[in-house]
């Protein structure tokens, strides 16, 4: 048994954040249908080099065709939701109440369901209708403003950052309802903006400011908190990263790297008193790591009980034995490309496992199956496709 057997989620949503939600679903059970318009796939298929990130995005679902934005599409997706758990959609809002989908008409017809709308901005307030992507939330969060060289512009992450956090709090909420539905015996809606789940992992800034006025500066790969904390790089041109967070940590670095006189100072007593003094100890410590190979690094380091690791290209990620031992990175049979690697399930349950039990399925795959679970019948789903309608 998978932890989320039996739960049914319709996803409508695309790049990325409300898709990536469902996969996180899909990945421990539920069954997710994944619904595409018949003209217009899902831009994730085409995304990035060779349009590989729609076998990740795309694992654990089925894929059906629907044009929503006709009478007849309008109608097969409240069918489906009669017999859903969650709906999770992206469009801006108002969307779903110009198609005649809005969530009154959904909860008439399954008064149970859970709808999760991911927006740039939330469903209401100045900016709800504004066209909203990560990199708006990673500007607009405070977290390209602290990110970067003291010296330099703000620095936006080479990657979705905000999609990805988004995309796991809005599983989290989709979890929440469902559990608070047990109680209530009724769905609700999730309003999810893509800039507050960001917001809240960039930590205590607002409460700072609040209190002290502080705003955070860029500081690099260096920490506010706490010194050393930086990238060093080794002898053979490779880098590592050196985290001193604990006071017990930093006494070890600093004995490791010859300088122990250090330890004896008053301002090295805290981690603050370490931060005005950061110049010196990466000094330091980029003098030690620059002697010696990674090998040698990582093995004196490990030696020493202080906390370094080094810094991996994608390469090193599928050759390191943690990880391998993890399966952190596994291989899945994909039906066109054959044995494939992507990341695996994010955590491992002991009673009830999760599983990529296959990759992303062509653009419309499942259509006649699905809808021939509603009770159409093969000229009935051959009239819709030659209507337009999937």
């Amino acid at each position: 048994m998978k932890a989320l057997e039996g739960v049914r989620v319709l996803d409508l949503a695309t790049l990325f954040a409300g898709p990536m939600a469902a996969m996180l679903l899909g990945d421990f059970g539920a069954e997710v249908i994944k619904v595409e318009h018949p003209a217009k796939p899902d831009p994730s298929r085409g995304h990035g080099p060779g349009g590989l990130w729609w076998k990740m995005l795309g694992r654990n679902k089925r894929t059906i065709t629907l044009n929503l934005s006709t009478t007849e599409g309008q109608d097969l997706l409240v069918a489906l939701a009669r017999d859903a758990d969650v709906v999770i959609e992206n469009f801006r809002p108002g969307t779903l109440e110009r198609w005649n989908l809005s969530y009154d008409r959904l909860r008439e017809a399954n008064p149970r369901l859970v709808l999760a709308r991911v927006t740039g901005f939330g469903q209401f307030g100045p900016y709800a209708r504004r066209p909203g992507f990560g990199t708006l939330a990673e500007a607009m969060s405070g977290f390209a403003a602290m990110t970067g060289e003291p010296d330099g512009p703000p620095t936006l992450p080479p990657f979705g950052l905000a999609d990805g956090i988004c995309a796991l709090a809005t599983s989290y909420a989709v979890m929440a309802a469902l559990r608070a539905r047990e109680s209530t015996g009724a769905g609700q809606v999730v309003d999810m903006s893509i800039i507050e789940p960001i917001l809240t992992v960039l930590g205590a800034q607002p409460t700072i400011y609040d209190q002290l006025g502080v705003v955070p500066p860029r500081t690099g790969n260096r920490s506010v908190n706490n010194a050393p904390r930086n990238t060093y790089r080794c002898a053979d041109g490779s880098w590592v990263a050196v985290s001193t967070s604990a006071q017990n940590i930093a006494e070890r670095v600093m004995r490791l790297v010859g300088r122990p006189e250090y330890i004896s100072e008053p301002w090295f007593a805290t981690g603050a008193g370490r931060v005005e003094h950061a110049d010196e100890l990466d000094q330091a410590v980029a003098a030690w790591v620059g002697a010696h190979t990674r090998e040698e690094v990582l093995a004196a380091f490990e030696e020493a009980q202080a906390a370094v690791a080094p810094i991996y290209d994608v390469r090193d990620v599928l050759t390191d034995p943690q990880l391998t031992a993890l399966d952190a990175v596994t291989t899945v049979q994909d039906p066109e490309l054959g044995p494939l690697r992507m990341q695996n399930v994010m955590f491992r349950l002991s009673g009830t496992p999760g599983e990529i039990r296959w990759t992303g399925r062509p653009h419309g795959a499942d259509t006649a199956d699905v809808l021939t679970g509603l009770g159409l019948s093969g000229a009935d789903i051959e009239a819709l496709r030659e209507k337009g309608v999937i």
